[in-house]
């Protein structure tokens, strides 16, 4: 493998691995401040970074000796409204310039594995955005989040919120019974 392409694999799984941990930190003080679809969201979408995690290691197995992960993240725990302003801002940063970028140059070096490993990571992130979007709008009010039920794809990590998982993912296909779903009875953090 192409030794950048290798790298932003590498950097990706740690960013996903921190920001799974993060989740379900944000998870456990939304649940203590009574944002209990909030708590929930946290927790789907910490499931669909430690896929992406996992999707990125997955790609790394060629590696025999130890490496350093170069990872943006944002830190500085507090009450839910800055937690979720901080995911927000992962998101949008992953959105917005560290998968593109990631996607371009493993094209550019023709690293198949790595592109679809990258595609599939930023298609979620763009849910993951929406959805912190609209918990901000709502803890900015006082309020808990309205939330129907969020199933993550258990292949790729695609997050969705609807009342039943689709037949198929819209991103790798998998069918119905591969998608985890947290719904209101689902156990909070």
């Amino acid at each position: 493998m192409k030794a950048i392409s290798e790298q932003n694999l590498i950097d990706a799984f740690g960013g996903e691995s921190q920001a799974h941990m993060r989740y379900l930190k944000f998870a456990e003080t939304a649940n203590k401040e009574g944002f209990y679809n909030v708590s929930r969201l946290f927790s789907a979408i910490s499931q669909a970074e430690i896929i992406h995690a996992h999707s990125h290691y997955q790609n790394l197995s060629h590696l025999n000796e130890g490496r350093t992960a170069n990872s943006a993240a944002t830190f500085g725990p507090g009450n839910t409204l800055k937690n979720l302003k901080l995911a927000h801002m992962g998101e949008t940063f992953e959105v917005n310039e560290m998968y593109p970028t990631y996607i371009e140059t493993a094209k550019f070096q023709r690293e198949q594995k790595a592109q679809i490993s990258f595609e599939r990571a930023l298609a979620t992130e763009k849910k993951h955005k929406l959805l912190f979007e609209k918990a901000i709008e709502a803890v900015s009010a006082g309020k808990d989040m309205k939330l129907d039920t969020i199933h993550v794809c258990n292949v790729c990590g695609y997050t969705l919120e609807a009342p039943e998982a689709p037949e198929n993912c819209p991103v790798c296909g998998a069918k119905k019974e591969k998608f985890i779903s947290f719904d209101t009875t689902a156990n909070l953090a």
